[in-house]
């Protein structure tokens, strides 16, 4: 019966389309039984001549015989329609095989049998003709694959079938749109089929009920139905439009102050993790130590290294790298400590031009022993991508896990502080150290284990940085005047200042740089700590003891 139809209106394919979406529950039924492994399949012979007639049709007609294939039921009709789409159905120009094109690179092109779906090995190019479709094609490729997905028993493939028919909806789609918006069960799936239908009557009829529909939809083409709607001459539907245009305005503006404000806490996580070891330092011991933006390049170069151990396997080799690059940031921190900080106590100014020597010899030992150029560190699939709050807000999962360590590190670092020996021991020397030492604290012991603590969190700082920037011999350095500023800022060696300092600075520089570009906002982040010291000397949290004194 479907192809007497065909033949009917070979070139009226717009009532062939209406036809077969009416129809629709019978090959709906056929793509449930494809989804339980108990799908139909057609003959050979039955399949080959869609084929045949699909490669032989003139362009006005094909759309008939895509419908055709849809409603075959067989299990490899969305194969043979994906491939088509993407020109990647062809067929021998001697014979009339029909083939899938796996890989058509070079001269000899991988294929596959389009009806046994094996291996056909490798065929040159010359011998294969290629059916090509275009945008008109494909897009009626598209919306016949998203109805038939939404008779999937799978929620998520029906919910991204709804979300591609938005925008694509034509007059025999919007026929058949309301039985299945009645049968669908999941709220979301409705909700989003609705406003499919919704965007196809705003721009057919211009129905003003429509935009009670899409009104607040973030979507863009909503957003673009009803931005032809406000362009309507008729008055009342304009001025609806625009009314509904002013509210999904005023969405954008709170969506993306919420995406500077994620912005700015991911930047002031890793300014907390830039700082909080160099707070450490510089609060127990006075040490102004110019290395440390070296320290966090270490941190990075170990995760790159640990994933040149572990090809292949990018997120065992991050969880590796944690406490690989604390302990390699820590040792380099002992031997800093140990051969040039122990002989400079009491002259900082000696200690940050020893440091910032330190600083180029080790900038100059990573160029010479791996590489000046930059490194890429793979990150994992589970970090990759992003979690989809609405159609304009979305938050990516690297920076969302570097927000998260950050808040782990720093809650670490406070459990140590307040609950074991080693926190007792640098809190009693940075408030008093010749008082420490009358109680029977070795300082010296407290400085090489507070400098390897400080030393080691930079590390982690490293292998957290290289989930967002290249690796590469200056990736300190552009952290270093940042972290000083954030440790002033807060107050010197206290932990809460840091935190708070971190954070506040991120967001500052996240919400000025949209309009005052990077550099003039790091110059008005620079100036409004200048005049805040002024007012503050010792931060947010000033530091009782030695090094708040001094």
């Amino acid at each position: 019966m479907s192809i007497s139809v065909a033949t009917m209106y070979r070139g009226c394919w717009q009532w062939m389309l209406l036809v077969c979406l009416l129809s629709f529950p019978l090959f709906a039924a056929a793509q449930s039984e494809s989804a339980t492994g108990q799908s139909a399949r057609l003959s050979d012979g039955a399949a080959q001549s869609l084929l045949t007639r699909l490669a032989e049709a003139r362009n006005p007609a094909k759309p008939a015989v895509i419908d055709e294939i849809a409603m075959s039921g067989d299990a490899r009709a969305r194969g043979w329609l994906e491939a088509f789409s993407a020109s990647k159905l062809a067929r021998l120009k001697d014979a009339e095989r029909f083939l899938i094109i796996d890989n058509n690179r070079g001269r000899e092109w991988a294929v596959s049998d389009a009806l046994s779906g094996e291996s056909a090995g490798k065929v040159s190019r010359r011998d294969l003709k290629a059916l090509r479709s275009n945008n008109s094609l494909r897009g009626h490729i598209d919306g016949v694959l998203s109805m038939i997905d939404l008779s999937s028993p799978d929620a998520e493939v029906r919910l991204a079938a709804a979300r591609g028919l938005r925008g694509s909806v034509d007059e025999a789609m919007a026929e058949r749109l309301p039985s299945l918006i009645e049968q669908e069960g999941d709220d979301t799936i409705r909700a989003t089929l609705k406003e499919a239908l919704a965007i196809q009557q705003l721009e057919a009829t211009g129905d003003p009920a429509a935009l009670d529909t899409l009104s607040g939809s973030l979507n863009a083409a909503a957003i673009a139905a009803i931005n032809g709607a406000a362009a309507s001459d008729d008055p009342q539907l304009a001025q609806a439009a625009k009314v509904a245009l002013a509210g999904i305005e005023q969405k954008l503006q709170l969506n993306s102050g919420l995406e500077t404000l994620y912005f700015g806490l991911s930047l002031g996580s890793v300014l907390v993790l830039a700082a909080i070891g160099l707070a450490i330092t510089f609060g127990v011991m006075g040490v102004i130590n110019m290395a440390h933006g070296e320290l966090i390049m270490l941190g990075a170069y170990t995760t790159w290294g640990m994933q040149q151990l572990l090809p292949g396997q990018p997120g065992l080799a991050l969880l590796l790298s944690i406490p690989a690059g604390f302990l390699v940031a820590a040792s380099v921190g002992v031997i800093i400590e140990r051969s040039v900080i122990q002989h400079l106590k009491g002259r900082p100014l000696e200690t940050l031009l020893a440091t910032f020597g330190i600083s180029l010899i080790l900038q100059q030992l990573v160029r010479t022993t791996i590489s000046p150029l930059n490194r890429i560190v793979v990150t994992p699939e589970w970090m990759s991508g992003s979690l989809m709050i609405n159609e304009a807000l979305s938050l990516t999962l690297n920076r969302l896990y570097i927000i998260g360590f950050a808040l782990f590190v720093f809650a670490g670092l406070m459990m140590i502080m307040r609950r074991t020996r080693l926190g007792l021991e640098v809190r009693a020397v940075t408030q008093n150290r010749a008082m420490a030492r009358s109680m029977g604290i070795k300082a010296t012991r407290v400085d090489i284990m507070t400098f390897a603590l400080g030393s080691g969190v930079a590390g982690l700082a490293g292998v957290a940085l290289s989930q967002i920037t290249n690796v590469g011999p200056n990736l300190g350095q552009n952290y270093i005047i940042d972290s000083f500023m954030v440790v002033v800022f807060g107050g010197v060696g206290n932990l809460w200042g840091t935190l708070v300092a971190g954070m506040s600075l991120g967001l500052l520089n996240q919400f000025l740089e949209p309009w005052a570009g990077a550099v003039l906002a790091k110059i008005v982040v620079l100036v409004f700590i200048i005049l805040f010291i002024q007012k503050r000397p010792r931060g947010l949290f000033p530091q009782k003891g030695r090094a708040a004194e001094g």
